[in-house]
């Protein structure tokens, strides 16, 4: 047995030497009966053989049978004592190889046996210990917390009563001693009845958050590696160009790396800065990404390429449509509410009639030397402000502050870049909107989930259009993001517009099927779309924000939306039809 194993239990060999004399004993008796015995007869054997030999040598003939019989005698003695000495010398060289063996074999299982009971039972009693200490520590606070609530609870209402030195006397004792003894009988009980259930539970607990800590470590590399084995939609980016968002001070600490940036813009009410970079057409955005976080960190910055959105929108060859009040059922009155509204769209003919008279603010995004569309922002515009005799918005009364961000593109017709998109809305952050009207939909782009999520941090309500993919077509952002409000279109039988998205994601459901509204240049045209119903979003959410300063103005929208489709919100209609004005 090795002195390691001695060491690890102090004082477990105490016994040995009675343990050894004991098997020395067995084992000395057992191995000399049998050593005597083999021995003996392979000696006897051997012996005869010489004997033999030997008397063939020393007999001379038949007249010698005198010597034979006493070369006999005197060989018989002779092979006596050697035998003798032979078993005896044979038989201790066995005893003490088979001692030693025996007994270091008996003795190594036995202290085997012994050490492990009693690391068993050193483990199960410093375990049983340690919660017991841990569960009487919890308890005793937990107890002695309520019995001072409620002694407390018990001297407020004594002291009403006119009792106030009595209660003053007696409190430190009755809380003592109710303490101890409840204490005392919680513990027993809790110890013999939760100990394992206890361990169990920590185990458990230890175990959930490690597997979710390695989860969140180990999900944006998984994720990369998803998206670096799809295919990028050539359709839907700026190519050979990605972007980079941080605050400030990353730019510094990525400058002092050697990245260099082609352009970069602050964006003070995003507190923000963005980067874009020209990148080589074999550029793995995947790559670069990692290559970023490396130097600043984790969720210091987000790397994305430039994605492109689109209005999406479906113009009727026919001028004659419903107009906004009407397809909402509001009263011909104007509203004196006169909420901020801000506007992610294309330019706004503001010279339109219908505008002429309205508060809109117009800013452009776009590259220098773009042509900027028109005729969705317009529309938009009017459905929200326009304020003529003939054509009235929902609320002409309201401050619009458009955001122009869609440019002319000679292969892919009207879109919007993501550069585009976060320059305006951090100008509406900026403005001090009550609510953000978007009627596009295009790509997911962490750099715009990042600008969202801190717009919503600064209590900005932002509304998107659904999608006019159709019914199985993949989730449209930003509309799909948890911070945005989805918003899908029915037409005046509350049937969903034929091409709207459906999900999960979907919030609620307004008119934008045959809608009227004002045309850039002049006249009015009627259009279908999920992007024209946010207006009808947008503008009920900024009212109640009006009417009803602090109130959770979606969760009241909600509640007083008509539902559609099947029992609750679903995929098709949301929370139900919007119901302007109504909470």
């Amino acid at each position: 047995m090795s002195d390691k194993a001695v060491g690890q239990v102090p004082g477990s060999l105490d016994g040995s030497n009675i343990i050894e004399d004991q098997v020395e004993e067995e084992v000395e008796d057992s191995v000399e009966d049998a050593v005597d015995d083999t021995i003996t007869d392979a000696a006897e054997e051997g012996v005869e053989e010489a004997v033999e030999d030997q008397l063939d040598e020393l007999l001379l003939g038949p007249g010698d049978r005198f010597v034979e019989d006493k070369v006999e005698e005197q060989v018989e003695d002779a092979v006596q004592e050697e035998i003798e000495d032979v078993v005896e010398e044979v038989a201790e060289e066995e005893v003490q190889d088979t001692l030693e063996d025996a007994v270091e074999e008996q003795i190594t299982d036995t202290v085997t046996e012994e050490v492990e009971d009693d690391v068993e039972q050193e483990v199960e009693e410093e375990v049983e210990q340690t919660v017991a200490d841990n569960v009487e520590d919890t308890v005793e606070d937990q107890i002695e917390e309520s019995v001072q609530q409620e002694v407390a609870q018990n001297v407020e209402e004594n002291l009403e009563s006119g009792v106030e030195e009595s209660v003053e006397q007696t409190v430190e004792q009755s809380v003592e001693t109710e303490v101890e003894t409840t204490v005392e009988s919680a513990v027993e009980v809790a110890v013999e009845e939760n100990v394992e259930q206890v361990v169990e539970a920590s185990a458990e607990i230890q175990v959930a958050d490690a597997v979710e800590e390695r989860l969140e470590n180990e999900i944006d590399d998984i994720l990369d590696d998803l998206e670096s084995d799809l295919e990028v939609d050539e359709e839907r980016i700026h190519r050979e160009q990605w972007l980079v968002m941080a605050e400030p001070e990353v730019f510094e600490e990525l400058a002092e790396k050697g990245y260099l940036f082609d352009t970069v813009t602050d964006l003070p009410g995003l507190g923000m800065r963005l980067a874009e970079v020209a990148g080589p057409s074999s550029f793995d955005i995947t790559e670069v990404r990692r290559g970023v976080l490396d130097v600043v960190g984790k969720d210091r910055a987000e790397v994305d390429l430039n994605h492109i959105y689109t209005a999406g929108s479906e113009v009727a060859v026919l001028e004659e449509g419903i107009a906004p009040r009407a397809a909402i059922g509001m009263t011909s009155e104007v509203s004196d509410v006169a909420p901020r509204i801000g506007m992610i769209d294309s330019r706004v003919d503001t010279t339109h009639p219908a505008l002429a008279s309205a508060s809109i603010e117009s800013r452009s995004f776009v590259s220098p030397g773009a042509q900027l569309p028109d005729f969705h922002g317009t529309a938009i515009a009017s459905i929200i402000a326009a304020n003529d005799g003939q054509y009235q918005g929902l609320m002409p009364a309201a401050q619009v502050y458009a955001a122009a961000v869609f440019e002319q593109d000679e292969e892919r017709g009207e879109i919007a870049s993501t550069v585009s998109l976060l320059r305006a809305l951090d100008w509406l952050i900026s403005t001090h909107v009550d609510v953000v009207n978007i009627s596009l939909a295009g790509p997911p782009n962490r750099l715009l989930e990042t600008a969202l999520q801190r717009a919503a941090q600064q209590n900005v309500l932002v509304m998107a259009a659904a999608g006019n993919g159709g019914p199985v077509a993949k989730p449209m952002y930003p509309a799909a993001y948890d911070t945005v409000v989805a918003v899908t279109a029915v037409d005046g039988g509350h049937k969903v517009f034929r091409l709207a998205n459906r999900g999960e994601y979907l919030d609620i459901a307004a008119p934008g099927v045959g809608l009227l509204h004002a045309r850039a240049g002049g006249g009015y045209a009627a259009s279908s779309g999920t992007s024209f119903a946010v207006p009808f979003a947008a503008a009920a959410a900024a009212n109640l924000r009006k009417l009803h300063p602090g109130a959770d103005v979606m969760a009241l929208l909600y509640q007083s939306a008509e539902d559609l489709g099947p029992p609750g919100r679903d995929e098709i209609y949301g929370y139900g039809l919007l119901r302007f004005g109504e909470s």
